[in-house]
C-alpha cells in the first residue's frame, strides 16, 4: 500500500509541477518530494526512493537517464542529516537544507546535460532558473518535519 501511495503522490507532483510556473519557470516541486523521503526514510530509504523517483523524471523527460537519476539519488541522501542525526533540526535549518538541496539538485541536472548531451540553456539562464526554484522550494522546508522530533507539549 506505500507503494501505491508513493507512486500517485510521484504522478500528482509531475503533474502540478508542469502546471505553475514563476517568470517562465516552472517549479521544482520533485526535490521536495525526495527531501522528504529523505528524511523519514533514512540515508538509504532516501537515497533508494530519489533514485526511484529521478529515473521515472528521466523517462518522462525524453532525455538520456541519469542525470535525475544521480541528482535525486543525492538528494534523498544528503537530506536524510537533516533528521536530527547530525544537524538539531529547527524549521530554519528545513528551510536553508531544503534550498541548498534544490541549488544542488538543479546544479548537477545542468553539468551533467551539458557534459554529456548539448548545453540546455545559457549558464546565466541556468543560474537565474536554478535561483528562483530554490526559493520556491524554501517555504516547505519549514513544514516538513523528520518523524524523530516530537511536539513540545506545553
Amino acid at each position: 500500500m506505500t507503494y501505491i501511495f508513493w507512486i500517485g503522490i510521484t504522478l500528482f507532483t509531475f503533474f502540478i509541477e508542469g502546471r505553475i510556473s514563476v517568470f517562465h519557470v516552472s517549479a521544482n516541486f520533485i526535490t521536495v518530494l525526495v527531501y522528504y523521503a529523505g528524511i523519514t526514510k533514512g540515508e538509504l530509504g532516501g537515497m533508494f526512493l530519489g533514485s526511484i523517483i529521478g529515473f521515472i523524471e528521466d523517462s518522462l523527460s525524453g532525455g538520456f537517464l541519469g542525470p535525475n537519476l544521480l541528482s535525486k539519488g543525492m538528494v534523498g541522501y544528503f537530506s536524510s542529516f537533516m533528521s536530527g542525526s547530525f544537524f538539531r533540526w529547527t524549521p530554519f535549518l528545513g528551510a536553508i537544507g531544503i534550498g541548498v538541496l534544490t541549488i544542488i539538485d538543479t546544479t548537477i541536472v545542468f553539468i551533467t546535460r551539458s557534459f554529456f548531451d548539448h548545453m540546455p540553456t545559457t549558464i546565466k539562464a541556468a543560474s537565474f532558473i536554478i535561483f528562483l526554484q530554490s526559493i520556491i522550494n524554501i517555504p516547505f522546508g519549514l513544514f516538513i518535519r523528520p518523524k524523530n522530533i516530537q511536539k513540545k507539549r506545553q
